[in-house]
């Protein structure tokens, strides 16, 4: 009986070196004793020691140390996903909306922050701690969930490589054989790590280099006008638009914010050495993280911009009949992609490397698809380690690193390669539509339990988020899933039938029930006390039975 009060008090809490510890910090009895048996050999399997002995406040040595994460990170922001958004907010409302994108990348970089902090004091992903708080079945949901969002982000990158692949053979490579090369090169990518953590996240940095060039090359062709584009990113107005820029604009949050990516940066920040016990060395990895983060957002958001621009200097407010007589003029062979009409020009990653193309010449087109390419094969890689990431820390996977990497890429790849098979090069603007919808959808399942678990004493202790970080990030979740729940609202309305109206109401019932949940365990996070009956996740420190039970044993 002593023992056991003893071990009871261990597991509640414990001071040392400033940081007061409990039963969901890394520096805490684990919840089994099984888990420490065989470390998980991924990503951070090696890590990447700290200087130490540096007096100074800001230290560039040590921003270097921790650079790497933010970045693989920040590829989330460069998808072809993303690049589509871009492309086509340019074509619909030229400059209009650059302030959207500028205010998405910010709000991202505020959720970034919350997701590091979660991995560095716990030492634990935002998926383990799921894994641990919420009971079992709203924990196989979610885990579902948070699937379902790679599944969807991963078909939009494999598609934009195949799409890169036929743009750089001049069709002679289909879609179906370009994602058979992206699954195969991802494979020998992925094993990079197995060279050195260093050298995988500088072949990441080397992939961003080349969409910086690629579309930073096209900016400077077009040459757009810069009062124009600084107009449209300072002034938050959109002058003489309509619901096609309205349903842009809340494309592009759709687009920017993905949900895998905050389970991702929490766990890509475990890759540093970092002493947990000591507060002053993880308020330090705290601050620079945010540092490195910011930087990485801020080069993918120029990014971003090169595409916006180009597209609204050059394309905007172009018909159809017009570009199929300037792709004649220039014997491109993809003159039937735009219909004798005079329509308003709509645009694609496909259709955006043809006009380039037709207008540019052939090496604007084949650029535009190197750009893409390293836009595809980046975030397929990023995306398959979300899923490991994912999958262990849900279901505690014990597998070999061979297995869950087969695995995981395994669900994300047979629906690809089926879309592919079924789809026409051509005509996929339609799914990507369909896709960002599914992001969109998702989206809460991650924005939710990041803003309740560091807003946990029980968990993250002295850095659990402070009023002013709870008021804010709980209006900007507030914000982002209403501007995205009306996104979710207009692509189900234009699908006119009855029978999928019926079908999306009941999904919507169902999924408003558990979004309900996981909103109730936040507000009792965030010190709603009179909503705390029975939640799991109450800033009280407490350990569970079943835990301290399979302890004791």
């Amino acid at each position: 009986m002593k023992r056991g009060k003893n071990e009871k008090s261990k597991l509640n809490s414990s001071q040392e070196d400033g940081v007061q510890t409990n039963q969901y910090s890394s520096i805490s009895p684990p919840a089994s004793l099984v888990a420490q048996d065989e470390p998980f050999s991924t990503y951070f399997e090696d890590k990447v020691a700290i200087p130490e002995n540096v007096s100074q406040v800001f230290s560039f040595r040590k921003l270097w140390a921790f650079t790497g994460p933010g970045f693989l990170m920040s590829i989330a922001y460069l998808d072809p996903g993303n690049i589509e958004s871009d492309l086509q907010s340019g074509a619909t409302a030229s400059f209009k909306l650059l302030w959207v994108l500028l205010g998405a990348t910010v709000i991202g970089l505020l959720l970034q922050r919350l997701a590091a902090r979660l991995g560095v004091v716990t030492g634990m992903h935002l998926a383990e701690v799921c894994n641990r708080q919420y009971p079992t079945v709203p924990r196989i949901i979610l885990w579902l969930m948070v699937e379902l969002a790679i599944i969807g982000s991963d078909i939009q990158e494999v598609i934009g490589c195949a799409i890169a692949f036929n743009l750089l053979s001049v069709g002679r490579i289909p879609l179906w054989a370009g994602v058979l090369i992206t699954i195969t090169d991802t494979f020998v990518f992925l094993f990079l790590d197995k060279y050195g953590l260093r050298k995988l996240e500088a072949f990441f940095g080397f992939l961003i280099t080349v969409m910086a060039l690629s579309f930073g090359y096209e900016y400077v062709l077009v040459s757009p006008d810069q009062g124009e584009l600084l107009k449209g990113m300072f002034l938050p107005y959109c002058a003489g638009c309509g619901l096609p820029q309205l349903e842009q604009a809340v494309g592009i949050v759709g687009a920017v914010i993905m949900p895998h990516n905050i389970y991702l940066h929490s766990a890509l920040v475990k890759s540093r050495d970092i002493d947990r016990k000591n507060k002053k060395e993880v308020k330090e990895a705290n601050k620079y993280y945010f540092i490195e983060s910011a930087v990485a957002l801020f080069v993918s958001f120029l990014i971003n911009v090169f595409v916006v621009a180009v597209f609204a200097q050059a394309f905007y407010g172009k018909t159809n009949i017009e570009m199929n007589q300037e792709c004649n003029a220039t014997g491109s062979p993809h003159s039937d992609l735009f219909p004798l009409n005079n329509g308003t020009l709509e645009v694609d990653i496909y259709k955006g490397g043809v006009v380039l193309g037709c207008v540019f010449g052939p090496a604007a087109l084949y650029i535009w698809a190197i750009g893409i390419l390293a836009a595809g094969q980046s975030s397929t890689m990023t995306g398959t380690y979300s899923g490991q990431f994912v999958m262990e820390g849900f279901l505690n996977l014990r597998w070999s690193r061979f297995a869950r990497v087969l695995l995981t890429r395994s669900l994300a790849i047979l629906p690809t390669l089926l879309v592919a098979i079924f789809q026409d090069v051509q005509h996929l603007t339609g799914m990507n539509d369909f896709l960002n919808v599914l992001q969109s959808i998702l989206l809460p399942f991650a924005l939710i339990p990041i803003l309740t678990f560091t807003s946990l004493t029980s968990i993250m202790n002295d850095f659990a988020n402070g009023m002013v970080w709870k008021i804010s990030g709980g209006i900007v979740i507030l914000l982002v899933c209403a501007i995205n729940m009306y996104f979710v609202v207009v692509y189900v309305t234009a699908l006119n039938s009855v029978l999928l109206y019926v079908f999306a109401a009941l999904l919507s019932i169902a999924y408003l029930c558990f979004v309900g949940y996981l909103a109730w365990h936040c507000l009792v996070a965030l010190g709603v006390s009179c909503l705390d009956f029975g939640s799991r996740v109450s800033n009280r420190p407490a350990v569970l039975i079943e835990e301290q039970s399979e302890y004791d044993s």
